[in-house]
């Protein structure tokens, strides 16, 4: 069955057989020429669509090439000329087929298939990318910092970070929790870095771990505390100890910690590195617990006013 060419194509075809007297096997040859452009043309435009759909799986799928799990909109909005609703259709795509997840505005980590249960990457594989992205100092920290290091006899739900004041906004929804504690100046000398499979990330080394949750003995309490450093302490040494010690601004949470390292935990080492510190000046009694106020028997030693008995889970 012979199929009609479209009438545009016959005119154009008639008017050079006319005018350069062409036989009908090269107008034929000319016809099949016409067509195979317009089906490579239509091929073209339909790559093209192809592109612009999976342009944002492309991208992802480069930076993970380079180690990268996270990324920044300012960074789509760089590589791509693109209007802003268009990205974030994409990006709502991706996040409904849990590739992406987004942990603060304009931040989003990529989620790799052995993550699609949890939705969402682990924190210490992208909160590095996410402090430098908004230009703030950090070091992971207290219970998150106690697990790295082995004392995870009490798994936390949250992750804690510290960083400069002020701090950012907690970040919370059903897929992860990181609360941000602010302090006027982080102290170099107990950060150190652990690898992870994004690279490394900042985090408090078991001394400066120990302080810090005495410093927040009000949101632990005395007795998690204990727990924790009863786990903890195999990875504290005294010199480290006592170099963090002078640098701590605070005579009562050393008074604590030498108390439950020497009565508790039974470290005479770690104990003794503290009570160096503290024989070098005059200190004053102060209370086990804060929250409970100043009745209680007064240890001779560390000058602990006991006004709670510790009990550890351990």
């Amino acid at each position: 069955m012979n199929e009609q060419m479209p009438a545009p194509t016959t005119r154009v075809l008639k008017s050079i057989y006319k005018k350069n007297s062409l036989d009908k096997e090269n107008v034929v040859s000319l016809q099949t020429d016409t067509l195979c452009v317009s089906v490579c043309n239509f091929k073209t435009m339909e790559e093209s669509k192809s592109f612009n759909h999976n342009y944002l799986e492309n991208f992802l799928h480069t930076i993970r090439a380079r180690g990268r799990y996270s990324f920044t909109l300012e960074e789509l909005k760089k590589e791509f000329d693109l209007p802003y609703p268009t990205i974030k259709q994409s990006l709502y795509r991706l996040k409904v087929k849990t590739r992406v997840s987004q942990i603060r505005q304009g931040f989003y980590v990529i989620v790799p298939p052995e993550y699609s249960a949890l939705e969402t990457l682990p924190t210490v594989m992208f909160i590095d990318s996410m402090m430098k992205y908004l230009n703030k100092p950090y070091y992971v920290g207290l219970l998150s910092a106690a697990a790295l290091h082995g004392a995870a006899h009490q798994q936390p739900m949250t992750d804690f970070v510290v960083t400069q004041a002020p701090a950012p906004r907690n970040t919370s929804n059903k897929k992860l929790k990181i609360v941000y504690y602010a302090k006027k100046t982080l102290l170099g000398e107990g950060i150190i870095q652990k690898k992870t499979p994004a690279g490394y990330v900042n985090v408090s080394s078991p001394e400066l771990t120990a302080f810090d949750l005495l410093e927040n003995i009000h949101t632990f309490g005395i007795n998690r505390i204990t727990t924790v450093l009863q786990e903890l302490y195999e990875e504290m040494h005294p010199s480290r100890l006592s170099k963090i010690a002078k640098l701590i601004d605070n005579k009562a949470n050393i008074q604590r910690l030498g108390y439950i390292l020497d009565t508790v935990v039974n470290n005479e080492k770690l104990a003794n590195s503290l009570y160096k510190v503290l024989s070098r000046t005059s200190f004053s009694s102060v209370p086990l617990s804060p929250q409970k106020g100043r009745k209680g028997q007064i240890e001779s030693k560390w000058k602990i006013i006991i006004n709670v008995q510790i009990e550890s889970d351990l």
